[in-house]
């Protein structure tokens, strides 16, 4: 794994040796290696351990995606900033199950840092809910959920918000 910054610069040396491979005549040497510079630039902007610590999770094995997540020593130097919200991310679900407390304190930087798509956001705020719920702050958790049911378009976790909503009623 590499740092970021030196993914550009290997994409941009693979591309300046490639245009070399053109001017010189061989075409399929240059198309080649514009190709690996892809790959460069694809992983700059998907890391390849947060991809492989989501194949983890989508197994649900939370010990790989955590042993996967451990190798990345500096999130901050080696991440993008959406990169290290799905780092934070993962970590959060992963503490779900141990450490209320951590897991909150990783959801919020996720959301702070930002997550691509509408449907993880989501899930963050109906974590962060269900965990403040836990901690008796009904108001938060209310908040929390109406704005995961806003985020959730596809209806995905709306079986979820339900059963979360009804236990509100409890409290």
């Amino acid at each position: 794994m590499f740092n970021k910054n030196i993914k550009l610069v290997l994409a941009a040396l693979v591309i300046a040796y490639a245009v070399y491979q053109f001017i010189e005549g061989n075409i399929g040497n240059g198309i080649a290696l514009l190709l690996l510079s892809s790959m460069f630039i694809f992983l700059y902007f998907r890391n390849e351990i947060i991809l492989m610590s989501f194949l983890k999770m989508r197994k649900q094995d939370l010990e790989g995606t955590e042993k996967w997540l451990s190798k990345i020593k500096n999130p901050e130097a080696t991440l993008v900033t959406k990169q290290q919200g799905y780092y934070n991310y993962l970590h959060g679900i992963i503490y779900s199950q141990r450490n209320l407390t951590q897991a909150e304190k990783y959801f919020k930087k996720a959301l702070k840092l930002g997550l691509n798509m509408d449907y993880d956001v989501a899930m963050a705020k109906l974590s962060l809910a269900g965990i403040a719920m836990q901690k008796r702050r009904k108001r938060e958790a209310t908040t929390l959920l109406q704005e995961a049911k806003r985020l959730d378009k596809n209806n995905m976790l709306t079986e979820q918000i339900k059963m979360m909503q009804q236990q509100m009623k409890k409290i």
